[in-house]
């Protein structure tokens, strides 16, 4: 199935480089930066309610009027279990206590499945943002057909060739190729396979270029050029890096997260489930070394277990304390470079091309 011929225009954007829709971290500043500059900027809307997108879209919507992807999570709604959650409780306990204080008395969904959220879906279609992008999963192909309806171009993450492979009967336009590397949540549709199987960037993109007549957009570890042109010269129509613009002054990282990011400390990352309840890479900290044991129960479904996780980091922070903060990063992370947005962007772009002027000699 190889030979497909798409190309950045069909993303809207002149270089085939996606800036991920990072929740929490990217914004609209950083997407328009991006999209300003050539590449396809991107928001996360996943991890708020239909408002808050509103305004995030209008935000970067007023500041650039080239095409950028909104990102929606589609993971199978959580389901409570009270007596799950209150062991959870009970085993964060002494972690709260260090910082003088209590967890909570239960926890919450703290935000909506895309799956299930009419509402969310008819923002979409209202505001008609150039890309959609599915993360976790896929919507109902009721709700694909109303995005596609609209005009919208969607672009669906795959950890393994039976995702793609759903991915692309669903009607999905694009592959975004996730592999271990990545920093964040790992986008498996089946979260109690935790890591699956395992399959790095360049052995997933090259995996389905084969396979998939669908084209590729590369996810995990790419952080410059020479990382593009490996992507791109295995079959990747495309490039999304997250973990590098990190360090931009767009982007919403806090001044810990940056510390982090440019320390010793970003030289290890590593995937953990206890913070969120699905599988994410972060830079190591507590959360990796203590909380996540084999003496730990079972944490609740995602997102409820975030609660519990956001709710002490912010007790351990109003200590000064960030060893319970959640900085998510790939396995690149030592190569990120602080720098505005477009110039990132341009570097890469430069570093790609001269990548791909050396191959060709």
């Amino acid at each position: 199935m190889q030979g497909n011929t798409s190309t950045p225009a069909s993303l809207g954007s002149l270089y085939p480089i996606v800036q991920a829709p990072m929740a929490g971290v990217s914004t609209p500043q950083l997407a328009a930066a991006i999209s300003n500059a050539g590449g396809l900027g991107s928001i996360a809307i996943g991890a708020v309610d239909v408002a808050q997108a509103r305004a995030m879209i209008a935000a970067t919507k007023a500041l650039t009027g080239k095409p950028f992807n909104v990102n929606v999570f589609c993971h199978a709604s959580a389901r409570a279990d009270p007596r799950r959650e209150a062991q959870w409780l009970q085993y964060l306990q002494p972690y709260f206590a260090e910082f003088g204080a209590q967890p909570p008395v239960a926890l919450n969904e703290i935000y909506k499945s895309f799956v299930d959220d009419a509402a969310m879906l008819a923002l979409l279609v209202e505001q008609a943002p150039a890309v959609v992008s599915f993360h976790f999963g896929l919507p109902p192909a009721t709700a694909i057909a109303a995005l596609k309806q609209a005009g919208i171009t969607l672009l669906a993450t795959a950890t393994n060739l039976e995702e793609a492979a759903a991915i692309e009967r669903a009607g999905v336009d694009w592959i975004v190729a996730q592999g271990m590397e990545a920093g964040g949540h790992h986008g498996a549709f089946d979260p109690s396979r935790r890591d699956g199987d395992g399959i790095g960037t360049l052995a997933l993109v090259r995996t389905l270029a084969q396979h998939s007549a669908l084209p590729v957009i590369a996810a995990g570890g790419i952080m410059d050029g020479r990382g593009i042109a490996a992507a791109m010269m295995l079959g990747a129509q495309a490039v999304q890096l997250g973990t590098a613009f990190i360090l931009t002054p767009e982007s919403s990282a806090d001044a810990a997260y940056r510390a982090a990011m440019q320390s010793d400390a970003a030289r290890h990352t590593r995937q953990v489930t206890a913070i969120s309840g699905r599988a994410a890479r972060g830079i190591v900290g507590r959360w990796m070394t203590e909380v996540e044991s084999a003496a730990a129960p079972a944490p609740p479904d995602y997102p409820i277990a975030y609660d519990a996780a956001k709710t002490l980091h912010a007790a351990a922070a109003a200590q000064g304390n960030h060893d319970f903060a959640v900085n998510w990063a790939g396995q690149g992370a030592p190569l990120a470079r602080a720098m505005p947005a477009a110039d990132l962007l341009e570097t890469l772009v430069n570093e790609w091309r001269q990548a791909g002027a050396a191959a060709q000699r």
